[in-house]
């Protein structure tokens, strides 16, 4: 294991989102997390980067203080672009942290944190859901399973032979553009919009209308259609034993997995098993931290 980590040593994982920072420390060996104790920041993505690596470190200082740790090794769930060896941000053209382009982000913490620079570690942030469910949520056992999240953007990973990895499937060419600009919340609002001729906030929005408003409802049947032609591909592509799907919009799941359900049956011969993500945004936290437990 790396750098000697024992199994009970605690363990700080952080997940970076589009607008906030999640982060908790975590038992390896039990997955559990100290206290309970989970910090969530909102976070000025269009800010300057003293700004944001100020913020972060403040969540970073507020964790310790609130669990009685000094310090820690600490593994990040991070977006891409990114030169997740390196640490250095590579997210530009994306309406979201431009300030942090090519910095490298591991010497920046390392010196504001005093840390080793070895015990920052970063990985993508929806290989790290994955891995966070196989090793202590709904994918626990399985020794072949693919994850999506679904939400600003789609991730896709992959699990086999004990090693998780980013499938990077959100650039899939589809119907003109990429499938993410389908399957995302940017798609599911874009839909409601050509149909409606409104435009709406947020997916939740579109959610809650469901039940009284026809165009909510195609919209997500929609999105449904898009989602199942991406899956059909990932599945044929690895045959896994299960498929774990998380994400904002995976908790609108029951708008449109009927009909998902019914066109995967159609079209994929060998059929995983197929489970909504069981620990929520802790499977990110879990996961970044999971980097030091990595053989």
């Amino acid at each position: 294991m790396t750098d000697n980590i024992t199994a009970t040593e605690l363990v700080m994982g952080i997940d970076i989102g589009g607008s906030h920072i999640t982060a908790a420390m975590a038992d390896l060996a039990t997955g559990q997390l100290a206290n309970g104790q989970v910090i969530r920041r909102g976070v000025d993505r269009h800010a300057d980067a003293d700004t944001i690596l100020t913020t972060w470190c403040g969540v970073i200082s507020d964790l310790w203080a609130a669990t009685g740790v000094t310090s820690s090794k600490i593994g990040f769930a991070m977006p891409g672009p990114f030169n997740y060896k390196q640490g250095i941000s590579l997210i530009t053209g994306f309406d979201k942290y431009e300030a942090l382009y090519q910095l490298n982000i591991r010497e920046a913490l390392s010196q504001r944190l005093q840390l080793p620079a070895e015990d920052l570690l970063f990985r993508n942030d929806a290989e790290a859901f994955l891995e966070g469910e196989v090793y202590y949520g709904a994918a626990k056992g399985h020794a072949h399973a693919i994850g999506i999240t679904l939400g600003t953007g789609l991730g896709s990973a992959i699990f086999q032979n004990g090693v998780c990895r980013d499938a990077e499937l959100s650039v899939l060419p589809y119907k003109g553009e990429r499938i993410e600009d389908f399957v995302s919340t940017r798609g599911l609002l874009r839909n409601y919009q050509q149909l409606s001729g409104e435009k709406v906030k947020d997916a939740r929005v579109i959610a809650e209308r469901v039940a009284g408003d026809v165009h909510a409802a195609e919209a997500f049947r929609l999105f449904g259609a898009d989602l199942t032609w991406f899956l059909q591909q990932f599945i044929q592509q690895q045959h896994p034993d299960i498929l774990v799907i998380g994400g904002n919009i995976a908790q609108a799941w029951p708008l449109f997995c009927s009909d998902l359900l019914q066109g995967l049956s159609a079209c994929v011969t060998r059929m995983p098993a197929i489970v909504m993500a069981g620990l929520g945004e802790h499977a990110a936290l879990l996961g970044g931290a999971h980097c030091f437990a990595r053989h």
